[in-house]
C-alpha cells in the first residue's frame, strides 16, 4: 500500500495527469496543478490537527430515525432549516468535518456527522445543539474513530466546488 500512496502523493505534488501514467486503468482522471502557494506538509499537518501518521481523532455520529416524527408543515420545515444552519455553524467552527444524509432505506439510518473532537462527550454536547435531536426526530449513535486529518479540508474543498448560484439556492 505504501508504494501506491507514494505514487498518489507524487502525482498530486507534481500535478501530473493520472491518465498519462503507465497504469492499467480504464478511466483516467487529472489532478489539478498545485497552487503557487501550496502549504508545506508540516503546515498542513498543523492546520488540520494531524499526528505523525497524518491522522487524527474523530467521533463518527450516526443519526437514526427518532421516536418523535414532527408532522409536515411549518414547524418541520423550520426544524430542518435549523438542522442545516447548525451543520453550517459547526463546520465553520471547525468542529464538523463531514456531514450528510444516507440514501433512503429501511435501516432507520438518516445521516452522519464526523466531528473533529477528542471524545464522545464533546460530540454529544455538539449534537445536542441540533434541532432534529432536540425535537426527537432523530437520535444519535456515537463511535470514536481514527482517520485521515485530510478530512478537515472537506468543507473548504466543498465550498470551492459549489457554484455561487447553487449555494444561494440552498
Amino acid at each position: 500500500m505504501r508504494p501506491i500512496r507514494l505514487l498518489v502523493l507524487a502525482v498530486v505534488a507534481t500535478g501530473i495527469a493520472l491518465g498519462s501514467l503507465p497504469v492499467a486503468a480504464t478511466a483516467t482522471a487529472s489532478v489539478p496543478a498545485p497552487q503557487a502557494e501550496t502549504p508545506a506538509p508540516a503546515e498542513l499537518a498543523q492546520r488540520y490537527g494531524a499526528d505523525e501518521r497524518g491522522m487524527r481523532r474523530y467521533v463518527l455520529v450516526v443519526l437514526k430515525t427518532g421516536p418523535t416524527r414532527m408532522p409536515d408543515g411549518e414547524a418541520r420545515t423550520a426544524m430542518f432549516a435549523g438542522h442545516m444552519a447548525n451543520i453550517q455553524r459547526l463546520a465553520k467552527e471547525g468542529k464538523l468535518s463531514v456531514a450528510g444524509p444516507f440514501m433512503p432505506s429501511d435501516s432507520g439510518w438518516r445521516g452522519l456527522f464526523i466531528f473533529a473532537v477528542e471524545s464522545v462527550e464533546e460530540a454529544k454536547a455538539l449534537t445536542e445543539t441540533d434541532p432534529v435531536i432536540v425535537n426527537g426526530a432523530m437520535v444519535a449513535e456515537y463511535h470514536p474513530w481514527y482517520g485521515s486529518a485530510a478530512l478537515m479540508a472537506t468543507a473548504e474543498l466543498h465550498e470551492r466546488m459549489v457554484p455561487p448560484a447553487a449555494a444561494k439556492a440552498d
